[in-house]
């Protein structure tokens, strides 16, 4: 078997980097609402990133199922967009520095990739793996986001409510890592951002924003949702003309707005706290891919016209 430290090369001049929270966001695996990808981009795009550590990309990745691109002008090829995993060094709004492990999903090697990042786990005394992405759920978009929180140790979401008892679901390597670092002791949190189902295959900013929100909870960082608040009240009138403009959905929506309110409302008693997401009549609610294609008939009938 190969060492796993063969996976990733770290940089020089970070040797003082230790005791920070770090931030998991791989791409790759189910992100409703791209709630992840849009908290780790306005990040991005927000704060300098300094690579401390690189993962052998060659190595973890299938290039035929997700391409990079390369650009072509006239005659000869100009540029490879190379895909990159690495670890990363921040700072907040506060001036603190945390850490964020970022780039696509491995296809490969889940394993090693597992045991490489928790070598830097342990190399640079990680206190906190924290993680976010979107799951589609049977709530309604004009209702606070909520959210599942899973950890390492129950006492790291203390105060939550489960929202579902057991499930096999497909496995992913952040929550393989989840999973791992619990093992030798390290301690991970991560939260599935519930998504409105009807708004899942697009990007919704709402989730996003809760995304950042649980993250700099947990881990007491400063982290930044304006420009993703600017972003999501857009949304947010878009999304309101859509349903105003379909009697399918609005019907769809207030359904499940009578159904959380009812969930939230039996919450208050401890005793009667449910164990499964939402109503036993959801399976009578037409489904994400019906009223996908409700939006998308709205939005050919705006095009057409001329209002696109």
């Amino acid at each position: 078997m190969r060492d796993s430290a063969d996976l990733y090369q770290l940089h020089p001049g970070f040797e003082d980097v230790a005791g920070l929270a770090m931030l998991v966001c791989l791409d790759g695996f189910v992100d409703a609402g791209h709630a992840g990808r849009q908290m780790v981009t306005s990040l991005f795009d927000r704060f300098a990133a300094e690579e401390i550590a690189t993962f052998d990309a060659d190595r973890l990745l299938d290039y035929r199922a997700r391409r990079p691109t390369m650009t072509f002008v006239e005659n000869t090829w100009t540029s490879y967009d190379a895909p990159k995993l690495a670890l990363y060094r921040m700072y907040d709004e506060e001036d603190e520095p945390f850490l964020v492990l970022h780039g696509p999903e491995p296809d490969r090697e889940w394993e090693a990739f597992t045991d490489a990042v928790r070598q830097l786990v342990e190399h640079f005394s990680v206190t906190l793996s924290v993680s976010a992405h979107g799951i589609p759920m049977a709530v309604p978009h004009t209702r606070p986001v909520t959210v599942t929180p899973h950890s390492t140790r129950p006492e790291l979401v203390e105060g939550h409510t489960p929202w579902i008892g057991r499930v096999e679901v497909p496995a992913s390597a952040t929550a393989l890592l989840e999973f791992r670092l619990g093992e030798h002791g390290h301690d991970f949190v991560g939260y599935a951002v519930h998504v409105p189902s009807y708004l899942a295959q697009s990007p919704y900013p709402r989730a996003a924003i809760a995304a950042t929100e649980y993250v700099a909870a947990a881990t007491g960082l400063a982290l930044p949702t304006d420009l993703l608040e600017e972003t999501a009240k857009a949304t947010d009138v878009d999304v309101a003309e859509q349903v105003a403009a379909s009697e399918e959905v609005q019907r769809v929506v207030a359904n499940l707005e009578r159904q959380y309110d009812d969930i939230m409302s039996s919450r208050t008693d401890p005793e009667d706290r449910p164990t499964l997401p939402l109503a036993d009549d959801e399976a009578a609610l037409p489904t994400a891919d019906e009223l996908g294609a409700e939006l998308e008939r709205y939005l050919a009938e705006r095009e057409g016209d001329g209002n696109g």
